[in-house]
Order: structure tokens, then C-alpha cells, then sequence
């Protein structure tokens, strides 16, 4: 039987970040920004999983990126978001959104309305490095949905599961696991929310909800980081 490597970081683990004076708070699960941890870099091609929480009002001013894949999963509240290519939009939970940042883009992301905003934002290393930026947001995202990520080799899953439901996760040669809500059961451990698993090497494993609703999200990634 092949052994299967994976490692559990609990959400009192990550690194807290952000600006609480200004109304953000965020949990990184990596290295990012002034936080450095040589062997927490990244896990194939993700480079980040943040849990960012914005007050109303506050906000992260334009700021620029290139040759990375962005994702935003919005879990409670709506994320106001701006790009220099045009594009502004309002995402809601349940709507995956998707800025390839290409050879440079700009972006902001406010919360404009009236109750706390609470996100995951996930970062990963393109397939390929320059081009033009793209963006997308595909909305209504259904229980037991996959997003295919066009820059990478990478998938998005989300699973959505009653209290005691069963579901199912692909195997991959890196499997990536946040819970955003309840307490869920995965090979052995049980993960609550924020919450994360990274396992090498991954069967198709199932996933069990316990005594509440979960959401989850998980990353199936089938190739290495690409540089340069």
C-alpha cells in the first residue's frame, strides 16, 4: 500500500496579517508579504491561501500583479473588485472569480457594503509566464461543482455537504483542502473552519460532514510550480 504524505495545518497556525486598525484581517497559510518561512512556500502551484476578513468601508488599494493565477471565493458579505483592464464587478458567495494577472494588471478589492466581508483569495503559478491579463467570475457555483483554472494545471472543487453527508475528492499528486464552514472528516483527521490539509500523492478520498453543514474547497494540482 502506498504511503500517503499529509500534513494538517489547524486555521490558530496561520500567519495573522493585515491591518485590524484600517478593518483587515488576514490569515495567510504560506509565506506572504513580511512573514518568510523557508519551508512554508508554497505546495505545487500554490503560492497562497488567504482568509481575509474586511470590514465595511475598508479595502485594499490598487495594486499591481504579474504571472499569477488568482482566485477569490467569497464566503460571507460581497467583494467590490476593480482591474485595469475594465472590469468591475461585485462578487457574491458562491461566485468563484478568476484574475490571470499575464504580463502585468492592476487591481483593487473593497468591501462597499454594510456587514463584514469574509473571502478566501488563493494564488497559484501559471502554466505559462506574460501574455495578456484575463478575468472571469462564474456565478451560482452548485454544491458539487469543479472549476477548471485555464492558466495552470489546477482544478478547483467545491463541496458542499449536510450534516453527515458524504462526498468525494479526486486523487492528485497534490491535494489541497480549506474548510471555510463546519467541521468535515478527511482520512482520519477532522478539520474545522479555516482549517486546512495537504496531502502528497493523493487517492480519491471521501470527506464526511460532522454535526453541522461544511464547505469546503480543494485544489487538485498535477503539475510543478513553473519559474521564469
Amino acid at each position: 500500500m502506498t504511503h500517503v504524505q499529509r500534513s494538517v495545518q489547524r486555521a490558530g497556525e496561520r500567519f495573522r496579517g493585515g491591518d485590524p486598525d484600517a478593518g483587515i484581517e488576514t490569515w495567510h497559510a504560506f509565506s506572504f508579504s513580511g512573514f518568510y518561512d523557508p519551508d512554508n512556500v508554497r505546495f505545487g502551484p500554490l503560492a497562497a491561501c488567504n482568509e481575509e476578513r474586511l470590514a465595511p468601508g475598508a479595502g485594499f488599494a490598487e495594486h499591481p500583479h504579474r504571472d499569477v493565477e488568482i482566485v477569490t471565493w467569497v464566503v460571507e458579505g460581497e467583494l467590490t473588485h476593480e482591474d485595469s483592464t475594465g472590469h468591475v464587478e461585485l462578487v457574491r458567495p458562491g461566485d468563484v472569480q478568476r484574475l490571470s494577472a499575464g504580463a502585468g494588471v492592476h487591481h483593487s478589492e473593497r468591501n462597499e457594503g454594510a456587514v463584514p466581508l469574509r473571502f478566501v483569495q488563493m494564488w497559484l503559478t501559471p502554466s505559462e509566464y506574460g501574455g495578456e491579463p484575463s478575468y472571469e467570475v462564474v456565478r451560482g457555483v452548485a454544491d458539487d461543482a469543479s472549476y477548471v483554472l485555464p492558466g495552470a494545471e489546477a482544478v478547483l472543487h467545491v463541496r458542499r455537504l449536510r450534516a453527515g453527508e458524504r462526498g468525494s475528492l479526486p486523487g492528485a499528486p497534490w491535494l489541497y483542502v480549506h474548510v471555510t464552514r463546519g467541521c468535515l472528516r478527511l482520512a482520519g483527521e477532522e478539520l474545522g473552519e479555516g482549517d486546512s490539509v495537504r496531502i502528497l500523492d493523493a487517492e480519491d478520498a471521501t470527506v464526511e460532514a460532522v454535526g453541522s453543514e461544511v464547505e469546503l474547497l480543494a485544489w487538485e494540482m498535477h503539475a510543478e510550480p513553473h519559474f521564469g
